[in-house]
């Protein structure tokens, strides 16, 4: 199937027509003021979803980043304030992980029902276990803005096409100089894996599902991630399908997924992109996708979409309690902790 002829039901043509859906009458609630708060001010400001409210600690943060989008603020914290507010279409929690949770559990205790929480929602999997326990008829996600990647929901179609998957190879290759380590606290960065290596092996599961044999091999050590700087391994997924892996934090590299079907190898290299490369072919080319919201940074409008838009969620499911925890256990085994 030529790439710009595709099935009008696909989950990708879902995606890219979220733009078609009227969001105007929704609620959201943001608890965190911070660079990705923001992002996800933009991405509803884009929807034109204009009842938002910003929750932050710091009334200045709040007052700032809602006069950016007219949108309405609140300072003084999610404790002090969560109990007293109305009723909200989406809860969305983007704050620094180790309060993650924490706010999840006063969202739930305080009536909101349909909450988004940002990714990794926990650095340890015994506190997911916790908070799934605790719930009963809520809707709670965790956001891994590129599982709903249209380019990636493309790649899934065109794979399908091509017969499956026969084989995976993929890097999570961390900037490590770029890291910034006065954001969070010290298990953040002593569990990077899962803090932000996560993006990658999130989009593997989903591809090829989560391993049934794996084969860690992790080497070097840093000061501040003491299981290693480098990571390599191979493994066989519950599909079958044979996979392996080669990061270096103390080189060179960048994130990136390879997929070999019978007739091409796809690539996701940055994993904004998709490339395509033919059997007998040493060319790679670049497959062009749509985007509903081109100027929001991709994946938190599709989020929001399916987040508020549960029929569409139940083709397009975003990470449950349960799988944030199976993804969790599967980045203890790569790293070791």
């Amino acid at each position: 199937m030529p790439y710009n002829i595709i099935d009008m039901n696909s989950n990708y043509s879902k995606l890219i027509k979220i733009n078609s859906i009227k969001w105007n009458k929704k609620s959201i609630l943001i608890i965190g003021s911070g660079n990705i708060a923001e992002q996800y001010c933009i991405a509803l400001s884009n929807m034109k979803i204009n009842d938002v409210t910003i929750l932050s600690q710091n009334p200045n943060n709040a007052s700032s980043l809602a006069k950016k989008f007219n949108f309405h603020s609140m300072g003084g914290g999610y404790e002090n304030n969560l109990s007293n507010l109305k009723f909200f279409d989406l809860v969305i929690i983007s704050l620094p992980i180790h309060l993650l949770l924490p706010a999840a559990k006063y969202a739930l205790e305080s009536g909101q029902t349909n909450i988004l929480v940002e990714k990794p929602g926990s650095l340890y999997r015994n506190e997911l276990l916790e908070l799934d326990s605790f719930i009963t008829n809520q809707n709670i996600r965790i956001a891994y803005n590129r599982l709903v990647y249209p380019n990636f929901h493309l790649l899934k179609k065109l794979i399908d096409d091509d017969g499956g998957i026969l084989s995976c190879n993929f890097s999570f290759t961390e900037w490590i100089h770029t890291i910034n380590f006065k954001n969070n606290n010290s298990d953040t960065y002593d569990r990077w894996g899962i803090s932000n290596s996560l993006h990658v092996i999130s989009l593997v599961s989903e591809l090829i599902g989560f391993p049934k044999k794996l084969y860690p091999i992790q080497s070097g050590k840093l000061d501040w991630h003491h299981s290693g700087s480098i990571f390599v391994g191979s493994g066989v997924s519950e599909q079958n399908i044979p996979f392996s892996y080669h990061s270096n934090w103390e080189s060179a590299g960048r994130w990136g997924i390879e997929i070999f079907t019978e007739n091409n190898v796809y690539r996701l290299t940055p994993l904004e992109d998709l490339f395509v490369c033919p059997k007998g072919s040493v060319v790679w080319k670049k497959i062009p996708f749509e985007i509903a919201f081109p100027s929001v940074k991709l994946g938190l409008s599709e989020e929001i979409a399916l987040m508020l838009d549960h029929d569409l969620e139940k083709n397009i499911p975003l990470v449950t309690l349960k799988k944030a925890i199976k993804l969790n256990k599967f980045a203890e085994h790569i790293f070791n902790y």
